[in-house]
């Protein structure tokens, strides 16, 4: 289905939605407690040698740049290709100071038009759940890995725990929507935001979406603070070339 659920945006609508809110983006996100350090936390549970010469790595769904920053905080001799489908949240990104080895490219998962690699690692944060067919993506991914590369997935998943679902609708329902609504005037971005963390995969089936897309050695880990059990990094790899 291409619809979400009431409150929810069309999957097709919700680069779009970006674009409107991203003048917004980053003064929400400084508000979430710990948002950066997480993204950070799962930058280095790709566990790759972060300082070694010549590691590419790319940052799928980079936003506003705030996992983008975090591979260059825990990578900083690594190049880095960073790329989302918002224009606006793109040229937010681009107008940060960055160093040489960081470039930013406008293309959607979907097509990945600018981007090609090998790439060592990826990192995608809060990207497969707006997308319409996350496994075929996933594999998209993978194919822009070399042979053992790793991809961590940082992303919300409540479904498997009662009690996260609870903390996240009541930090949603006493927050995060007044506060959307109050900052920019309109709450639809983050409505859809509660209801599409609540209809995501939970932990188990994110996982077992990565090994349908080919990957092998998947682990998860959860984040510290109130996001314990509410946002997760998955991590696999891409299997070695076979003669």
């Amino acid at each position: 289905m291409n619809e979400l659920a009431k409150d929810g945006l069309p999957r097709d609508s919700v680069p779009s939605a970006f674009d409107t809110e991203a003048r917004w983006y980053d003064r929400l996100v400084g508000a979430n407690p710990g948002y950066h350090q997480h993204l950070r936390l799962s930058a280095l549970r790709l566990d790759i040698p972060l300082r070694a010469p010549g590691l590419r790595l790319l940052d799928a769904g980079c936003g506003t740049g705030a996992s983008t920053a975090a591979l260059s905080f825990v990578a900083p001799a690594a190049r880095i290709t960073a790329f989302d489908a918002s224009a606006e949240m793109l040229a937010r990104a681009r107008a940060k100071s960055w160093p040489p080895s960081v470039e930013f490219v406008h293309t959607p998962v979907e097509e990945l038009a600018g981007v090609t690699g090998p790439f060592d690692a990826i990192l995608a944060a809060y990207l497969l759940r707006n997308l319409t067919d996350p496994t075929a993506q996933l594999r998209r991914l993978r194919g822009l890995l070399r042979p053992g590369g790793r991809i961590a997935v940082h992303e919300y998943s409540v479904r498997d725990s009662r009690r996260a679902r609870w903390i996240w609708n009541a930090v949603c329902a006493g927050v995060i929507i007044p506060l959307g609504k109050l900052t920019t005037g309109d709450a639809t971005l983050y409505r859809h935001l509660r209801r599409s963390v609540l209809e995501f995969d939970g932990l188990r089936a994110l996982a077992q979406r990565l090994t349908d897309a080919g990957f092998i050695d998947i682990h998860t880990a959860t984040v510290p603070g109130w996001q314990r059990d509410i946002v997760h990094t998955v991590v696999g790899t891409a299997p070695q070339e076979t003669s």
